[in-house]
């Protein structure tokens, strides 16, 4: 983007050249204020604003009236929609699951002084919607007044303001931010904006799996899914249209069209959205801590389900094994050497030919599938398969799938270079608008699940053939609904076969939650790979999703793609922070079986022993997890949120409530810590400190990390070794309180 300055150019897409016939249309002081059915609407007359670099309105044009609803729910949530006459309110939305929780408030509206007052039954204000002039003190006529605004305060909790950004530009021509606008492209609306206020020193986070600092103040985001090709760029997998204020408020914006997001990134001083469809439906979200804050969004958009026992165990793959043969060698080995696991993944290798997924085992590779999966399962191993929701041009059921529309109908040739990590590759992309695709690819997973298969990874997903006819929404829709419509189907038919609800996915969007669980894509084995896959788990975890994992020790290496050897330190690092995560896998390009690293073999097998010692406590914190809102992988702030400097931390993490981690990221094994306030004490050593200050170079030997456990805590962990989750009697359960008798673990 080459910025211009100018508010059309750099935030609202227009024509930098203005050749194109669109409009931009800017919200005036409302005509009207009335309550319908508990609902209060304000008529909001819209502007049309010459096409022109500066703003100013065009007179000889009329108004277009549109009416803004503003609803109350409990507990401290308030909507704002407008449909510009396009579009209706609705909560059927496949985005929108509201907990028996949410339930509607209504709201009255009275007049004095110049404004409408907003109030609840209780008499508790929610909305102050200002008519009042300016008070002016007029000397000069060299600039024109500014147009008329909309200023309107809103208080989803009854105590914290949040303003439209009513008056957000330097000189009346010159805008920063709309508080709501739409825009027309050839007659037609199409795009809309809406801004609030945001305060100099604001914080801001959430927004999905994003691979930067904490906090996201300054920065302009697409929300676009698109493969993120690693995890130390702007794009992502994963974009949640969610964030979270310092000032203690959420915003939902409602939508699966693309968007753009703006944390006081174009203006400081507004926080900007705008869709790329001509309707806006926001739900603020108040509360005193970040976990009320979360709680409201998933009581909108769903909770999480609790993942199976064996699921937080051991997962090992590669890019890939190829062979029934391969895979029991390394079953076995593992069993034989006491490195315990619980699940072996079949990556991309499992098909007839490499990469050209049909659902069907190689039967040369693979035999007897079932009585491979069988064996396995009586060794302690869940077998998870790879696939993805693309059809390819050779794969036999391109036919059926053409013939029945269950893929979409290409509208021209798709353009772009294709790979293995592109939808481009493929003939279409499974229709999940269609409830007969549906049931047809639920079809193709049921058969493997009936075989003993116990997951299916549901990669891909982001990407979508966009020159193309889907049959019950437009493609522009539905890119980023796509993962929600392709999760939630292979979630549902592993639910109905296995009993277990679970999915190992990639790309999300709002409500993908529900569906768990989610994994960070393609990172690098390398220090920076590790660093931005923490950074994007803890915005995730700041996004509604409770659980999150990431390929151990990174996806793919440098300088070759594929063919570079891992550090052993950056394998053992990486092992420590996937044993402190909510779900461990290793996976890659390249050998990832710890005895192919013999100098370090020793030291992974231990802490793969202690992760298995701690699937008690990871059990009892995902329990948390899923019926409130907290996540197991917690950035500072979660419990911070008042600690300025928790802002700026995202290296460090809280594992549950009471473990406070910080993975070394490089070579030198040396790092500060911040400790926030408290009492912590060190696991390993039982070393005491006191919290709201910092340990300053920290030297760690590769076979530790630093972690922290609060004073006062009781952990639960298994007193054996075992093998597997199978293996375990969770009856034994054992609580090691941290205390002044304690003296760091044993294991």
């Amino acid at each position: 983007m080459k910025p211009t300055n100018y508010h059309l150019f750099d935030f609202l897409d227009f024509d930098v050249s203005l050749s194109r016939n669109e409009s931009l249309w800017k919200a005036c002081k409302p005509s009207a204020v009335f309550e319908n059915d508990g609902d209060i609407c304000v008529l909001v007359p819209f502007q049309k604003q010459i096409l022109a670099n500066d703003m100013a309105a065009d007179t000889g044009v009329p108004r277009e009236e549109y009416t803004l609803i503003i609803r109350q729910y409990e507990p401290k949530i308030l909507r704002l929609f407008i449909g510009f006459g396009e579009e209706q309110m609705t909560d059927e939305s496949e985005m929108l699951q509201m907990s028996d929780r949410v339930k509607k408030t209504p709201l009255s509206v009275s007049f004095g002084n110049g404004r409408w007052t907003v109030t609840d039954p209780e008499g508790t204000v929610r909305a102050v919607i200002n008519i009042q002039e300016p008070e002016l003190d007029r000397w000069s006529t060299l600039l024109p007044d500014p147009q008329e605004t909309l200023d309107i305060r809103l208080y989803p909790d009854g105590k914290r303001e949040i303003r439209l950004a009513a008056y957000d530009h330097f000189s009346p021509p010159r805008y920063d931010a709309l508080p709501i606008g739409f825009c027309k492209l050839d007659g037609q609306k199409e795009r809309a904006t809406m801004s609030f206020e945001c305060k100099a020193d604001e914080c801001f986070a959430g927004t999905g799996e994003r691979f930067t600092k904490m906090d996201l103040s300054g920065q302009t985001f697409f929300l676009k899914n698109q493969d993120g090709q690693g995890v130390n760029n702007r794009r992502t997998y994963k974009n949640i249209p969610f964030y979270v204020s310092s000032r203690m408020y959420g915003a939902f914006y409602h939508t699966c069209a693309h968007s753009k997001l703006s944390l006081a990134g174009v203006s400081t001083r507004s926080v900007e959205f705008l869709s790329d469809q001509a309707m806006l439906d926001v739900f603020l979200i108040g509360g005193d801590s970040m976990e009320e804050i979360i709680r409201g969004y998933r009581d909108l958009t769903g909770y999480p389900s609790m993942p199976p026992l064996w699921s937080f165990g051991v997962w090992m793959s590669r890019m890939t094994y190829f062979s029934a043969d391969e895979v029991n060698e390394i079953c076995d080995r593992m069993r034989r050497e006491h490195y315990p696991c619980d699940v072996i993944h079949l990556d991309t290798g499992w098909f007839k030919t490499d990469w050209l997924c049909e659902w069907k085992f190689n039967e040369e590779r693979f035999p007897d599938p079932e009585g491979f999966i069988r064996g396995l399962k009586d060794k302690g191993y869940r077998v998870t398969l790879w696939q993805l929701p693309y059809v390819a041009e050779d794969a036999e059921q391109i036919d059926e799938a053409r013939k029945n529309h269950y893929i979409c109908t290409l509208t021209k040739q798709q353009e772009g270079e294709g790979s293995n990590f592109s939808a481009l590759d493929y003939a279409g992309t499974i229709d999940f608008t269609d409830p007969a695709a549906t049931e047809w690819y639920k079809g193709l997973l049921r058969r493997l699940l009936n075989m003993g298969v116990a997951a299916i990874k549901t990669d891909f997903g982001e990407n979508i053939h966009m020159d193309a006819i889907y049959k019950n929404m437009k493609p522009e829709l539905l890119n980023n609904l796509y993962a929600l419509l392709y999760q939630k189907a292979a979630y549902e038919v592993t639910k109905e076969v296995t009993g277990d609800g679970i999915v190992w996915a990639r790309a999300a969007w709002a409500g993908c939650q529900r569906y768990p669980l989610h994994w960070g894509g393609d990172s690098c084995s390398s220090w920076d790979g590790m660093a931005g896959s923490l950074k994007g788990g803890l915005h995730f975890g700041l996004s509604g999703f409770a659980f999150w994992s990431h390929d151990v020790p990174g996806f793919h290496t440098l300088p070759n793609f594929m063919n570079s050897r891992v550090r052993d330190d950056v394998y053992v690092r990486w092992t420590q922070f996937g044993v402190f995560s909510s779900h461990i896998r290793y996976h890659g390009t390249n050998k990832r079986e710890p005895w192919h690293y013999p100098a370090i073999a020793p030291i992974v097998k231990r802490w793969w022993q202690l992760r298995y010692k701690l699937i008690p406590y990871i059990l009892q914190e995902s329990r948390k997890a899923v019926s409130g809102g907290s996540t197991v992988l917690q950035a500072l702030i979660f419990h911070h949120p008042d600690d300025p400097m928790c802002w700026h931390i995202d290296d460090e993490y809280y594992f549950g409530d009471d473990f406070l981690v910080a993975p070394v990221m490089n070579s030198e094994g040396r790092r500060d810590v911040y400790l926030p306030e408290g009492n912590w004490v060190n696991f390993f050593t039982g070393e005491r400190y006191s919290g709201g200050k910092w340990l300053k170079d920290l030297n760690v030997p590769l076979e530790l990390m630093p972690v922290y456990v609060r004073e006062g805590a009781e952990i639960p962990v298994y007193p054996e070794p075992v093998d597997c989750t199978d293996d375990m009697d969770l009856s034994k359960t054992e609580y090691i309180k941290i205390d002044g008798r304690f003296g760091g673990i044993e294991w």
